[in-house]
Formats: C-alpha cells, sequence, structure tokens
C-alpha cells in the first residue's frame, strides 16, 4: 500500500481512513506570491512615503506566502463512513453512483452545464475531479464535485464503502 499524502492509506489506530488527499498549491504560486509582494513593496517606495524601504518587504512577503500556503491547506478524507471536505461531510451510504471527471468535463458540470444546487468544492490548481451522485430525500443537493488529483483512487474508495 502506498504511503504519502496523496494516496490511500489503510485503518489508523482508533480510525478507519480508506484515502487521504491534501489538495496543496503548486510550489511555483509560491514564487509569483513573492513577485508580487515585491513589486507592492516596491510601490510604497516609488509612492514616497515615509517609510524605510526594507519595511512592506518584511510584512508584504511572509504575509504573501502565508495566503498561498492558506489556500493549498485543504485536505480531502475518506474515513469512517464518511467523506470529509474542508469542514464538509457526507456519509457514503448516501451517495449512488461515482463519475471521474476529467479537467475539461469538470469546468463544464461546475459551469453552465452543472446544477446551481449541487455541492461544488474545487481547486483552479487541481485539474481532474470526482462527481459524487446523492440518494438524500431530506437533502436538495442532487450532487457533490470535488477536485482529486487521483479520481480512480478515489472513486474506487468510495464504491468499496458503500
Amino acid at each position: 500500500m502506498a504511503t504519502g499524502s496523496d494516496s490511500p492509506r489503510g485503518p489508523a489506530a482508533g480510525t478507519s481512513l480508506g484515502y487521504r488527499e491534501t489538495l496543496r498549491t503548486p510550489w511555483w504560486w509560491y514564487l509569483v506570491a513573492v513577485g508580487v509582494a515585491c513589486l507592492l513593496a516596491a510601490e510604497f517606495r516609488i509612492g514616497g512615503l515615509p517609510l524605510t524601504s526594507w519595511v512592506p518587504f518584511v510584512v508584504l512577503i511572509p504575509l504573501f506566502m502565508l495566503f498561498v500556503w492558506w489556500l493549498g491547506r485543504s485536505r480531502l478524507e475518506v474515513k469512517d463512513g464518511e467523506l470529509h471536505i474542508q469542514g464538509a461531510h457526507l456519509p457514503l451510504h448516501l451517495i449512488t453512483g461515482t463519475v471521474g471527471l476529467d479537467p475539461r468535463t469538470l469546468r463544464l458540470v461546475v459551469g453552465r452545464e452543472g446544477d446551481p444546487a449541487a455541492f461544488v468544492q474545487i481547486r483552479p490548481w487541481v485539474g481532474p475531479g470526482v462527481q459524487l451522485w446523492l440518494d438524500d430525500p431530506d437533502d436538495p443537493t442532487p450532487y457533490w464535485i470535488v477536485s482529486t488529483r487521483h479520481p480512480r483512487r478515489l472513486m474506487s474508495v468510495v464504491d468499496a464503502a458503500r
């Protein structure tokens, strides 16, 4: 069985964990954040504000890097009979079907081809995703759409757990 944060895992002590994936931002986003922070910090110097020239750099560069880290901290998990993402959870017994989505199809289903009542939790830096069809008479949500780098793995874990 594979290890790492982007792969299925076996049960841990006290919990039944079937899948875990961290949807981190790409490494080059940090470089872009530093560049944008430097440009913005340089504007303070050009604007002639009476600040020393290094204060905007010391403040903005870590702030922008922290923001990029915060964007990429979401985790997708299947554990204890539920799918968890960003504070939301879905019992697996309510899922009636799964569909793997390539990046182009994911954008169509989330956009004009999709249902506005759907639960959508996607990340723009993660191309593919999975559509999870629901059968819950108490909830008007027809399906969930979640981003994942490994749609087949997620679908097989969800299908096996149902």
